[in-house]
């Protein structure tokens, strides 16, 4: 269901782009101001606004209590990520590809910043932490190796210390050897400390990367205000200028 969904997003998010690049090869200065304008722009308002509503539960205790009771974060977090993409989809028809209005212009931009920060983010955020999870699994197979095999050498007679090769050796990618029926536990326990140190790195290269994204993430926030904030005044400038398209 996660990879559907993924999969999903991204056809979105392609479509999305290649709408944007419309703005190269066509022009309707008058579409934003027709019927069909006008509903794409209210159906993709209505949606961005509807895409709020995770960030303002998630925020307010007494609102989530009451909110999750009906229905999960999870769930409001689908709305948001599928919301906020198909009312930027809306958004983007509505302009008719024209650079009329600078207030347009700067929402057009926000909006774009917003839906590929969160894109970004929601997925590669939670690739990273999954990422995460498998290595601290497979550190924990191979500390527990290392000190099965520390114990074994210890007690071991010196010149007998010689193990049968390891049935873990496809998962810990320690054995180099295929031609020794064999495997002496000084060279094995090496294996395994190399092994352990090189997961350790890649589990710290990757929380390096998963606090990069919160940051990230903040900013994806901070853009997504803004975007609220310039929705808005574009609704109160075309309600106080007029809706041609109700005349």
């Amino acid at each position: 269901m996660k990879e559907r969904e993924k999969m999903v997003m991204t056809e979105l998010v392609a479509l999305l782009l290649i709408l944007w690049l419309g703005f190269l090869v066509h022009r309707s200065p008058h579409f934003a101001g027709s019927l069909a304008g006008g509903v794409l722009g209210v159906a993709g308002a209505l949606l961005i606004l509807l895409s709020m509503a995770h960030m303002i539960v998630k925020r307010i205790p007494a609102l989530k209590r009451y909110v999750t009771a009906r229905i999960s974060m999870r769930a409001l977090l689908v709305i948001h990520v599928h919301a906020g993409v198909v009312g930027a989809i809306f958004g983007l028809l509505h302009t008719g590809h024209k650079f009329e209005s600078h207030l347009g212009i700067a929402l057009t931009t926000v909006m774009m910043i917003v839906v590929l920060s969160g894109f970004i983010g929601r997925y590669l955020l939670r690739q990273t932490s999954e990422s995460i999870q498998e290595k601290r699994a497979v550190l924990t197979d191979l500390e527990l190796a290392f000190r099965k095999t520390a114990t074994r050498l210890a007690a071991a007679p010196q010149g007998t210390t010689f193990l049968p090769r390891p049935g873990l050796a496809g998962l810990l990618s320690f054995s180099r050897s295929s031609a020794s029926a064999a495997t002496p536990l000084a060279v094995q326990a090496t294996q395994l400390a190399e092994s352990i140190s090189d997961v350790e790195y890649a589990i710290r290269h990757h929380e390096t990367f998963k606090r990069a994204f919160a940051v990230w993430l903040k900013m994806h926030i901070a853009f997504s205000f803004t975007l609220f904030l310039l929705l808005g005044l574009h609704i109160w400038s075309a309600l106080h200028f007029g809706l041609r398209w109700f005349a």
